[in-house]
């Protein structure tokens, strides 16, 4: 191309106080994070995006994965001039040639080309897309070699999968990074990393602010949230996880509850290596399990349980003679 720099007004190609078309949604992203990867692909270093004060955030969001400026001083030298809104689907072969954007409709009708375009990038990659008119992924992921999309996939932000993965079918992931090998099946990431030959879901929830480790299991009716989970961990199916550090190698009965909020503060739980929970589980934040400690199944815990012990937090069970059987008798009566 010749340019290293490029330097986009978006202030043409709208009324007086009307939003940019560059700023407009295009799939998952501004249509200037779209231009601006499309440059970066034909050599372009550096940008500097020129708007009116009252967009100058979100152009700067719009932008913030590449070396760009927003209303800064231009430096002086050739730089590639785009004054006009344009489409990231080029009609030619440089980047002067990008298809010139007149109207909000404009935009909607180039997102399956637009679509269309980023999965043929991801397939000469290595990636395979199984269902290329029901998978949807916005130019800022990165998807690695090996990979499969499965029908359903979303991805989109600042999203970086590793390779060997099986992704779907209907999954999202925003904003999240995950690891090689792992698998993501009708589940829903944000904000969040997962670890390597990790498997998530069916039907798991993971909420911002999370690390998941690896050779891990987070399984069916999971959710989490601002969580750490070590290595080798299993949590397979109705929990609950928020705001807990979790060791390595823990066993999370089915119904585990991390009762974090107490109606006006959350608190943490710090759950060691090796530790047994059993199902039904409330732990009751905050509270700390040493290593290799174990949970009856159905107590709540309110209290540090010392590494290595067994904490039993329920009454003892008392059978009734006969109770069912004169219960049941006085239904007749009724």
């Amino acid at each position: 191309m010749g340019y290293h720099t490029a330097l986009l007004d978006l202030r043409n190609g709208c009324a007086n106080g009307e939003k940019p078309l560059m700023l407009r949604a295009l799939l998952f992203c501004p249509v200037l994070t779209w231009v601006c990867q499309e440059l970066k692909e034909r050599g372009v270093e550096r940008f500097f995006v020129v708007c009116d004060e009252a967009w100058r955030a979100e152009a700067e969001k719009a932008v913030a994965c590449f070396d760009a400026m927003v209303n800064g001083e231009v430096p002086a030298g050739d730089a590639l001039v785009i004054n006009a809104p344009v489409l990231p689907i080029p009609s030619g072969e440089t980047a002067c040639d990008l298809a010139p954007l007149r109207s909000v409709e404009a935009v909607a009708a180039a997102i399956p080309a637009c679509r269309a375009r980023v999965l043929d990038k991801l397939a000469n990659r290595g990636v395979t897309v199984i269902d290329p008119a029901n998978t949807y992924v916005d130019p800022t992921c990165t998807v690695g070699a090996g990979t499969v999309l499965l029908p359903g996939t979303i991805l989109r932000g600042n999203t970086h999968i590793g390779e060997n993965c099986e992704i779907g079918p209907n999954s999202m992931i925003r904003d999240s990074v995950i690891g090689e090998g792992t698998t993501v099946n009708a589940s829903q990431v944000n904000e969040s990393t997962v670890g390597c030959h990790t498997t998530v879901g069916p039907f798991t929830y993971v909420r911002p602010n999370c690390t998941i480790g690896d050779h891990c299991r987070v399984g069916d009716f999971v959710e989490m949230k601002n969580s750490v989970i070590g290595n080798g961990t299993k949590i397979s199916h109705l929990t609950y996880v928020g705001d807990s550090d979790v060791g390595q190698r823990v066993n999370f009965g089915c119904g585990t509850v991390t009762t974090n909020y107490d109606g006006h503060k959350k608190y943490r739980c710090t759950i060691g290596d090796d530790v047994f929970l059993g199902c039904n589980t409330n732990l009751i934040a905050p509270v700390t399990l040493g290593n290799g400690s174990y949970t009856a199944a159905g107590s709540t815990v309110t209290d540090d349980v010392p590494a290595d012990a067994l904490a039993m937090a329920r009454s003892r069970q008392t059978n009734i003679n006969g109770w069912a059987a004169r219960f049941r008798k006085s239904w007749e009566k009724k």
